[in-house]
């Protein structure tokens, strides 16, 4: 196919590297079956020879069925002072029993005299060996040509000899490596067309590191210049700051330049791909990742929300639903009685009968509170709460008497012990329990549950997935207001709710009771 571009995925080798990222040896496998789906062409499963927990990666994926992607082993050519059939690396390659290796070798001289410390001609040699040991072993090879643009820039002639010494023994592609990760665009552009020119009938493939924050870039300026293969990471994962980042790089070609990679169907998966892998290698959520960040879609501002209400292509490069994202409305002192309007729709509320004084009223609410310290960006369950109290269609399940929390501590070594009692009134009944808890705020939730199962027993699905605090003015120190953040899910769906107070308990009373009433006006909503 033409304008296909075949993507090469290195998340389980150069993605691992990167700092705090760790995969499981399910989550390993479990992976590569999702960017086998995913209609990835390539998986790199790791360093074949360096490590066991590698070799046992590829061990168990053999027992899986990919329908699409190829397996790839990876390793480096043979060591100066052995023969390939003899240099453990390449061994290791052999074991890892895959159809496709990738061997990295060097191309720039500084790494050859300085590094290696060995010859020009020698590395050549190490690079022909390797490669030509590897394909009489029965294997495809694609060559990574090491540091190749810091390398052409040095010495072009003598990086372009280490990528003819690989296609001279039979590699099946060179990929030119940005390891340094300085590159600009225009240089990437430039020279991988010269290489292009030079090797007209090769693939050529890119591997680029983020240490400039170019790397989506420099990548996409490659296939510009005629390269056909990408090599990256899911979520740009990798040493130092990085690795390319082929959720932004795969849509950026198939949306903007009609690249073939993975298939329109597929790239509505994107999202998914993005946030399970973020799982796997326990990793946070970027929330402002382009395309499929949670803030991609997000609208704040009223006139840009009037807009997109109008025609979506006024503030949105793509429709969400491409990468399979959504749109956000979000609701602050910026907004206008749009957004109050469309974040309403968002929330499932039928806005037909809100008029625009309605949505007004709505809209000064919300500054009043704004200027108090809250904030509904994150508190899609306060917000439509504060939404049905001010249209006055807010039900109050349950009225609060009082409560106590208690923390105790007896002796330095011993633990702080945590007690909340809470008496609450439903209809004409009086409840008056206690809970314990890890904290005064689980010992508050604890007892709230506790005094309201009894009438409410659809909130024990409730969880509490998340618990933030923000202080707001740091100045006054013990005396800052305070706010509470609190992720709240059921199974089915997620909601946030807030709470401000200059007391931390009464700021997570609030969202506490925010939770609990959204999940209850939900569960009455459908009776």
């Amino acid at each position: 196919m033409k304008n296909k571009v075949t993507i090469y995925d290195t998340t389980l080798r150069d993605g691992a590297q990167g700092e705090g990222v760790s995969f499981s040896d399910s989550g390993k496998v479990r992976f590569a079956k999702m960017m086998d789906e995913f209609g990835i062409d390539y998986i790199e499963g790791g360093f074949a020879g360096s490590n066991p927990r590698d070799q046992q990666f590829f061990k168990d994926i053999k027992k899986e069925k990919l329908s699409f992607a190829r397996i790839a082993a990876f390793g480096s050519t043979r060591r100066a002072d052995l023969d390939a059939k003899n240099d453990p690396q390449l061994k290791g390659l052999l074991m890892a029993d895959t159809e496709w290796v990738t061997i990295y070798g060097k191309s720039w001289l500084l790494h050859v005299t300085d590094v290696l410390k060995t010859t020009g001609k020698n590395n050549l040699q190490m690079i022909a060996d390797s490669v030509g040991f590897l394909k009489s072993s029965g294997r495809k090879v694609f060559f990574d040509a090491e540091h190749f643009f810091d390398g052409y820039k040095a010495d072009s002639e003598y990086a372009l000899k280490a990528l003819a010494a690989a296609l001279r023994e039979g590699a099946s592609g060179v990929v030119l490596c940005d390891t340094n990760g300085g590159c600009l665009p225009h240089e990437v552009f430039t020279i991988t067309k010269a290489v292009c020119k030079a090797f007209p009938k090769v693939e050529v493939g890119i591997h680029v590191h983020n240490d400039g924050g170019l790397a989506v870039a420099n990548s996409i300026e490659a296939v510009r210049a005629g390269a056909s293969q990408v090599q990256g990471t899911i979520n740009g994962y990798g040493e130092r700051t990085g690795n390319a980042n082929l959720v932004s790089i795969i849509p950026s070609l198939e949306l903007k330049m009609g690249r073939v990679c993975v298939g329109a169907k597929n790239l509505r998966h994107l999202r998914e791909v993005s946030l399970v892998t973020d799982d796997l290698a326990n990793q946070r959520v970027d929330a402002r990742q382009p395309y499929v960040g949670n803030t991609a879609f997000s609208h704040k501002a009223g006139m840009h929300v009037n807009a997109v209400q109008k025609n979506t292509k006024t503030f949105e490069h793509i429709a969400p639903e491409q990468v399979g994202n959504q749109r956000h409305v979000l609701i602050s002192e910026l907004s206008g009685a749009s957004n109050v309007l469309m974040k309403a729709q968002e929330l499932g509320i039928d806005v037909s009968g809100i008029s625009k004084e309605a949505s007004r009223a709505v809209l000064e609410e919300l500054k009043v509170r704004e200027n108090k310290g809250y904030s509904y960006e994150a508190a899609d369950g306060s917000f439509k709460i504060l939404l049905q109290k001010v249209l006055n269609k807010h039900k109050p399940f349950f009225e609060l008497e009082g409560f106590r929390v208690i923390v105790e501590k007896r002796g330095r070594e011993a633990p702080c012990i945590s007690e909340a009692t809470i008496k609450v009134k439903v209809g004409n009944e009086t409840e008056l329990t206690a809970g314990e808890g890890h904290g005064p705020v689980d010992a508050l939730n604890a007892a709230l549950r506790a005094a309201l199962t009894r009438f409410y027993p659809e909130i024990d699905d409730i969880a509490l997935t998340d618990y933030r605090v923000r202080i707001l003015d740091p100045k006054l120190a013990t005396r800052a207001l305070t706010r509470v953040l609190i992720e709240s899910g059921d199974g089915k769906s997620q909601w946030g709710t807030v709470g401000v107070s200059e007391n931390i308990i009464e700021a997570s009373w609030e969202a506490l009771l925010d939770s609990v009433e959204h999940k209850l006006f939900e569960v009455a909503s459908k009776k």
